[in-house]
């Protein structure tokens, strides 16, 4: 991306919009580069949580803004709701909030690498309001798009 967009997009405070795909070494210290364009997108304050996906073998990154507004559809369940409650401990449990430092770099903790079976490379896959970190073994999706499969998904969310 040329800086001027780069730019453009640090001054709008981040949209939240992550798209494309990017495959990234783990330095020796388990780091994982954000790329810069996506950094740019996360607006303040200039953390993310990762946390395990629901569904597939991957892990989930928000920006901290996107994770707040989606906690506050949890917190309008009661305490006394054992399963909501057992659902936010178990999220709360294995998840992690972190910060990049001045190079972009961002280590997740071993738990969650475990979890997502990332040990040495990592594919960073856009997924519109977050972004997804995945053993590029395991991701099973081609890099081809069929139009007819993406029709019914759009035609699922109604997009």
């Amino acid at each position: 991306m040329e800086d001027g967009n780069l730019n453009l997009l640090e001054s709008l405070g981040g949209i939240g919009m992550f798209v494309g795909a990017y495959v990234h070494s783990l330095d020796p210290k388990k780091r994982i580069t954000i790329p810069a364009v996506w950094r740019a997108q996360v607006g303040d304050p200039k953390s993310l949580f990762v946390l395990p996906d629901f569904n597939e073998c991957c892990l989930n990154v928000l920006p901290a803004s996107e994770m707040a507004r989606r906690l506050e559809r949890l917190r309008r369940h009661s305490l006394a709701d054992k399963r909501a409650m057992g659902f936010m401990r178990a999220l709360g449990a294995n998840s992690d909030l972190v910060s990049w430092d001045t190079q972009g770099r961002v280590r997740i903790n071993d738990k969650l690498l475990g979890f997502a079976q990332i040990t040495d490379q990592v594919q960073l896959v856009g997924a519109m309001d977050k972004f997804q970190l995945w053993n590029p073994a395991l991701r099973t999706e081609s890099d081809v798009v069929d139009q007819q499969t993406l029709s019914e998904m759009g035609s699922y969310v109604d997009v």
